[in-house]
């Protein structure tokens, strides 16, 4: 049996109303990630109206690493499993974010019951030809250089791009532990860790969730065909393009898309 892992997570805002379920924000995988770089500008705006829980996964951000840890989406279900356990939470909405939304929708697959609607942002967890800017991301190598040009494949608009996110998101990646964990997470050839990601398409299109698939049309990480071929087996499924957007929805159009989370999720 695999020892569950100390969690670091992020819970705030309150459940609003006798059928609201808590929110989980599950972030994606770029270097030096974690839940609140990922998710920091819609959190204030989520919890008006919600219980936000967002952790950080294993590998990642501040949670414990385990010796000798083989990471994959069996672990990743778990953690999130065992976290609703120790919240004594029944069910949750997700938001899963590009490795997060792989993540998101094995749970959905794995715990239907635990589930009721599903946010897939940018996400994996389809079978895709992997992208120059994914293979960038996945093979990244600490420098601050390095990190600026990840940033600007990660936005469309690269005035978002600053020296000081740069610097900020350079700093976070070499912290203790945080580029041992993730070079060992992805290493080449990376089309392996695409596959990986990826739940049996029976599976999905089994799956009778409501589920909102959001992408921007610009990202060159997660191919749009991705994000249409979920659309496409999810039979319970609405899709939203963001024009001159990239991969980071959440940050290039924070206020839109929270906007539009919101909407989905209190919609009868």
């Amino acid at each position: 049996m695999q020892q569950s892992h100390l969690t670091n997570y992020h819970d705030t805002g309150e459940v609003a109303g006798v059928d609201a379920c808590p929110l989980l924000l599950v972030h994606g995988s770029g270097p030096g990630v974690s839940a609140w770089a990922n998710w920091r500008g819609c959190i204030p705006i989520l919890a008006e109206r919600r219980r936000i829980v967002a952790p950080d996964m294993a590998g990642f951000g501040f949670t414990e690493r385990l010796p000798g840890q083989v990471y994959d989406r069996a672990i990743w279900c778990r953690q999130l499993l065992d976290l609703m356990t120790a919240l004594k939470v029944d069910k949750i909405d997700i938001v899963g974010n590009s490795f997060g939304g792989a993540i998101g929708l094995a749970f959905a697959i794995a715990h239907p019951d635990r589930v009721r609607r599903l946010v897939l942002m940018g996400s994996a967890g389809v079978s895709f030809p992997i992208t120059p800017g994914l293979d960038a991301v996945w093979g990244y190598e600490p420098s601050l250089e390095t990190m600026k040009g990840l940033l600007n494949i990660f936005a469309f608009d690269r005035a978002l791009v600053t020296d000081e996110l740069a610097e900020l998101r350079y700093r976070s990646s070499i912290q203790p532990g945080f580029q041992e964990s993730f070079s060992a997470m992805f290493p080449a050839p990376r089309q392996r860790w695409v596959d990986a990601l990826a739940s049996d398409e029976q599976l999905i299109g089994q799956l009778p969730h409501r589920a909102l698939v959001i992408h921007g049309r610009d990202d060159k990480i997660i191919p749009l065909a991705a994000s249409l071929r979920l659309h496409e087996l999810l039979a319970n499924s609405d899709l939203h393009l963001f024009a001159r957007c990239g991969h980071w929805t959440q940050i290039e159009r924070t206020s839109e898309f929270c906007a539009l989370v919101q909407a989905f999720l209190a919609a009868d």
